[in-house]
């Protein structure tokens, strides 16, 4: 069986067995789920106007 370990408390486990995949249980589970309700993780993104300025050569480009 693969052993994996949790993400939450970095405890080994084995995945086969768990119900709460990725995490070693159902409380690991919903910890990270309250992270991602009060926005401790976050997906970063970049803007319009962030991705048209890296597109458009400076003025000191040749």
């Amino acid at each position: 069986m693969a052993r994996i370990e949790c993400p939450i408390c970095r405890r080994e486990f084995e995945a086969e067995r768990s119900p709460a995949m990725p995490f070693c249980c159902e409380r690991c589970r919903l910890i990270d789920l309250g992270r991602w309700l009060d926005e401790r993780y976050q997906i970063p993104i970049e803007s319009p106007d962030e991705a048209d300025e890296s597109e458009q050569p400076s003025a000191d480009d040749p």
